[in-house]
C-alpha cells in the first residue's frame, strides 16, 4: 500500500479508499448490499492490504452502513488506525433537520452519524452535494463549528459545479472558517468531465480528489456488454436527471482497456484504476468492494505504470458529455 496526504492537508490516507456504500441492510434501499457477515471478509482484507481510509455516508442503507462500519471498527481494528469519512445532505427523514445543509440539519445529522458509528469523532465530514436552499455562509459556519467542537477533524465536499465549490471555499476563507480539503467527484475513463470542470480548481486550492465510481460501475472492468455482479445488473443507464451514464462510443474505451489488460496479463480493473491513479490531483479512488478481487485489483493497480502509447489509446475515444448525478 502507498500512503499520501489528502490534498495539501496534513491528513495521511491510504491511496485506495474502501467505499462502504456496499455495506448495509439489504432491505434498506439497495438489495445488493452486504450485511455484517457478508462484509466481514472485505473489512479483514482491507486491513491486511493496508486500506485504512474508509468512506461511508448517513444515507447508505439509511444509516445501516454507518452502523456496520462502526461495528467493524471495534471488531477488526483500532479506531485510531482508520481514517473514517462520512457524509451529510441526503434525506434521512421528513423533519426540518432530516436533509440538506442547514445548521439544524448538520448539527442533527453529525450527532446521528457519531452515534451510529459509535465514535467520538469523524476524520473527514463531507457534504454529499451542494444545497441551493441554504445560504453558503450558514453551511460553512456550521461545518466550522462541527470541527471546532471536535466532532470532525477535516471537511470535504462531493459532486457539484466548480463555481459552487469555489463560492463555498471563498466564504470560508474570508470569514476564517474551516475550508474543504477534499472533493469526492465522479471520475473514470468514461466520466472525465471533471478534468475540465473541477480539477484545475482543486489543483489551485490544494484540494485532493477522492473519485467515486473510478471503474464506472464496473463498465471498464469487464468486456463491453458483460455484467457480472448484482449491482451491475441493476445499475441504471441514466441518472436522476435523465442524463446518460454511458454512450455507445464508450465501447472503444472499454475495448482499449481489454487489449492493454490482455497484453499485460492483468485484469481490466487494474488498467482502468491505474489510469485514474496517474492523475496528480487524485488522492485516493473509492472502491466499493463486494468481492475479494475488487480490493486486491485496486491495490495491485498502484504498481501498474501505463506507457504514453497506452494512455493515448485509452483517452482518444472519449466523447464529452454532461456530468451526471448532480
Amino acid at each position: 500500500m502507498e500512503y499520501t496526504r489528502l490534498g495539501t492537508s496534513g491528513l495521511k490516507i491510504s491511496r485506495i479508499s474502501l467505499g462502504c456504500m456496499s455495506f448495509g441492510d439489504p432491505a434498506k434501499r439497495m438489495s445488493w448490499t452486504l450485511d455484517d457477515e457478508g462484509a466481514e471478509p472485505i473489512f479483514r482484507q482491507a486491513i491486511e492490504l493496508g486500506v485504512t481510509f474508509w468512506d461511508t455516508a448517513n444515507i447508505y442503507g439509511l444509516g445501516t452502513s454507518e452502523e456496520i462500519v462502526g461495528r467493524a471498527l471495534r471488531k477488526y481494528t483500532r479506531r485510531d488506525d482508520i481514517v473514517l469519512a462520512t457524509k451529510v445532505f441526503q434525506p434521512m427523514h421528513q423533519g426540518p433537520g432530516g436533509s440538506g445543509l442547514s445548521r439544524k440539519a448538520i448539527m442533527e445529522q453529525v450527532d446521528a452519524s457519531l452515534r451510529r458509528l459509535d465514535t467520538d469523532y469523524i476524520d473527514l465530514y463531507q457534504i454529499h452535494r451542494f444545497d441551493p436552499e441554504t445560504p453558503v455562509e450558514e453551511t460553512m459556519e456550521a461545518l466550522h463549528d462541527v470541527v471546532k467542537a471536535g466532532k470532525a477533524r477535516y471537511i470535504g465536499a462531493s459532486s457539484m459545479w466548480a463555481w459552487q465549490f469555489a463560492a463555498m471555499q471563498h466564504r470560508a476563507e474570508i470569514h476564517g472558517w474551516t475550508k474543504f480539503v477534499s472533493m469526492q467527484d465522479q471520475y473514470s475513463l468514461i466520466h472525465r468531465e471533471e478534468e475540465r470542470e473541477m480539477f484545475g480548481l482543486l489543483a489551485d486550492q490544494g484540494v485532493g480528489s477522492i473519485p467515486w465510481s473510478p471503474l464506472a460501475a464496473g463498465r471498464v472492468a469487464r468486456p463491453w456488454g458483460e455484467r457480472s455482479s448484482r449491482r451491475s445488473e441493476t445499475n441504471p443507464d441514466v441518472d436522476f436527471h435523465g442524463r446518460p451514464l454511458f454512450l455507445d462510443s464508450d465501447k472503444a474505451i472499454v475495448d482499449a482497456v481489454q487489449r492493454i489488460a490482455e497484453a499485460r496479463g492483468v485484469p481490466m480493473a487494474q488498467v482502468a484504476m491505474a489510469w485514474v491513479l496517474k492523475n496528480p490531483v487524485v488522492s485516493a479512488p473509492i472502491v466499493g468492494a463486494t468481492k475479494p478481487h475488487h480490493l486486491a485489483d485496486a491495490v495491485a493497480a498502484l504498481d501498474v505504470r501505463l506507457t504514453d502509447e497506452e494512455i493515448r489509446s485509452l483517452e482518444e475515444p472519449y466523447v464529452p458529455r454532461m456530468p451526471t448525478y448532480f
